[in-house]
């Protein structure tokens, strides 16, 4: 309980002693700082007011650090701003947060990366996952993003595309990883889509809420992943499909179409069809070229494959992964579906084996050993 607590009050402690003059680095080293000591803290005591508590001790914190550093003397008069004791302000600075960490100092995936690990809730690991990169490679880019803010004034917010792009990754990850970011994710894109009028916004706020629609038919009771073709479409919330297919239709006739709109539409065609048969196949491959026009994403030259695999049969779906990279996650996955969709279940079963090996989450990994003994089972009949 206190875990979930400390996470929803992250941002709203970290944008409270940003506002106070500390700069962004700093303050997340002493947001850390009174996390860890809340964790130890508060099972014992837990405070009647958990923002005002956070707030105080990160301010605390904050000026320790401060008073040791080089630049002591310019910031001693920050001593005199410290919170009074008593309830915190309750102000929702998340979105601004998000925009204040793509900051002009930095690349748009330094800025990525800064965000999800400060403000995101994610950790070092799950970013590198989701730029799949070693996960060194990931602490070392944080870092670096880390210095070059160290000692900047937030008062040049970042532009749009960066903030879209970490959204999206905290909405993926709260979908289909270790931590439920999804609900939060939503809430802050439709945040951002009232405040701006952008058919990219509107595009990512479809995406979202197209897939968030098929969750409940995802896994099945005892927990285990459910493929799309075999959900039960009874259970896909329809209001949300609704809601997603009338934004996303908005933003399309504005004739500026971007990645997220592409995307978007293409989870519109999957939520449209009555049945896995009936799925406009021919057209989602056409969307498909068209996001990879945009992209240039081997992820979504991958998911292509399966496209073209089912709209123009197995051996063709196989020619295209042929060009791709057999490195790339769930590249064996795709391999091994396509293989057992041609008959070779011999193939497919080692490559179900091969992709559970090296699957990303515990879900996925289960999903994929039994697809491969499955497989193996029917060899033997």
């Amino acid at each position: 309980m206190h875990e979930a607590l400390l996470r929803s009050l992250t941002p709203s402690v970290l944008g409270i002693l940003v506002r106070r003059g500390a700069d962004f680095a700093a303050a997340e080293d002493a947001v850390q700082d009174a996390l860890v000591e809340a964790v130890r803290a508060w099972p014992a005591d837990p405070p009647r007011d958990p923002l005002g508590w956070l707030v105080t001790v990160a301010w605390r914190r904050f000026l320790d650090a401060t008073r040791a550093d080089a630049a002591r003397r310019r910031r001693e008069d920050l001593v005199d701003e410290e919170p009074a004791p008593g309830p915190a302000p309750a102000v929702d600075d998340t979105l601004q947060l998000y925009f204040l960490c793509a900051h002009p100092s930095l690349t748009p995936a330094s800025a990525v990366a800064l965000t999800l690990r400060a403000v995101g809730g994610l950790t070092t690991r799950q970013i590198a996952q989701a730029y799949l990169v070693p996960e060194a490679t990931m602490a070392q880019r944080i870092s670096r993003a880390k210095r070059t803010v160290s000692g900047v004034r937030f008062d040049q917010p970042g532009d749009v595309a960066t903030v879209l792009r970490v959204l999206y990754l905290v909405f993926n990850e709260g979908y289909s990883g270790d931590v439920d970011l999804v609900a939060e994710a939503i809430r802050l894109t439709r945040q951002l889509a009232a405040a701006i009028d952008h058919p990219e916004v509107a595009g990512l706020l479809a995406l979202m809420l197209l897939h968030h629609a098929r969750r409940a038919a995802r896994t099945a009771p005892d927990g285990s992943l459910v493929p799309l073709a075999q959900q039960d479409r009874a259970r896909w919330d329809t209001t949300s499909i609704a809601e997603g297919v009338e934004i996303l239709q908005a933003a399309l006739a504005r004739d500026r179409l971007g990645e997220f709109q592409a995307q978007a539409a293409i989870a519109a065609l999957h939520a449209d069809a009555p049945t896995a048969e009936e799925t406009d196949w021919v057209q989602i491959v056409e969307w498909y070229d068209e996001l990879a026009r945009l992209t240039d994403s081997p992820v979504v030259r991958l998911n292509r494959a399966v496209a073209v695999g089912e709209a123009d049969g197995p051996r063709a779906g196989l020619a295209a992964l042929a060009a791709l990279d057999d490195s790339l996650p769930r590249h064996a996955a795709v391999a091994a579906y396509l293989h057992e969709r041609d008959g070779d279940l011999a193939t497919a079963a080692r490559l179900y084996a091969e992709a559970a090996r090296k699957a990303l989450n515990l879900a996925e990994r289960n999903h994929l050993t039994r697809q491969a003994a499955r497989l193996n089972a029917r060899r033997c009949r």
